[in-house]
């Protein structure tokens, strides 16, 4: 049986930490920060955790079932 193989768009996308969550980048950083204030900056720059409704899909992509 051959090797799964995972999506490379997600795997640059995406991250699970060791308990399972399944962590992201925020949008909004490639540029135009001059019109941002320093909250959103700091706000934007910060990994979040994948909502749970899409935690499958973006594991099964992954190649983590």
């Amino acid at each position: 049986m051959p090797k799964m193989k995972s999506r490379k768009s997600a795997t640059k996308r995406f991250r699970v930490t060791g308990t399972g969550k399944v962590m992201f980048q925020r949008a909004g950083m490639r540029h135009n920060q001059e019109r941002m204030t320093g909250k959103e900056q700091r706000h934007l720059s910060k990994e979040v955790v994948l909502a749970p409704e899409m935690v499958p899909g973006v594991k099964r992509m992954l190649g983590k079932r």
